[in-house]
């Protein structure tokens, strides 16, 4: 193959450096962890019905709305507390739980596309 006789790519369209400005790393990082939190089915179902509920919920009553046992429940209930998406509130023995919208937010902006060129 005569390497001469291949096309030269312009420099405009190749290797120009990406825009970084919008996402530090530790955002990167926050933000890959509510993601993670949320790969479970489980925990995008205790999510949606946070959004739903007008108050906190109990653990009690994510119970048999996830036809799954105490313990796994407050499993996943954990994972999406330390990823920083809920917010616990201990009333005596009960737990109760609320959605942290503005946690909720910041991941939903990262997969807004405005201003990208099609």
């Amino acid at each position: 193959m005569n390497v001469d006789a291949l096309p030269l790519l312009a420099t405009s369209s190749c290797c120009q450096p990406l825009d970084r400005a919008g996402l530090t790393d530790k955002d990167a990082e926050t933000t890959a962890a509510i993601f993670k939190a949320l790969s479970e089915p489980a925990r995008v179902t205790i999510v949606n019905l946070l959004a739903r509920s007008p108050e906190p919920v109990c653990v009690c009553e994510l119970t048999p709305a996830l036809r799954l046992s105490q313990p796994t429940v407050s499993h996943h209930l954990k994972k999406l507390v330390d990823a920083g998406l809920l917010h616990r509130e201990q009333r005596g023995v009960w737990a109760f739980y609320t959605l942290d919208r503005e946690a909720l937010d910041r991941a939903a902006g990262i997969l807004q596309l405005e201003g990208v060129r099609t």
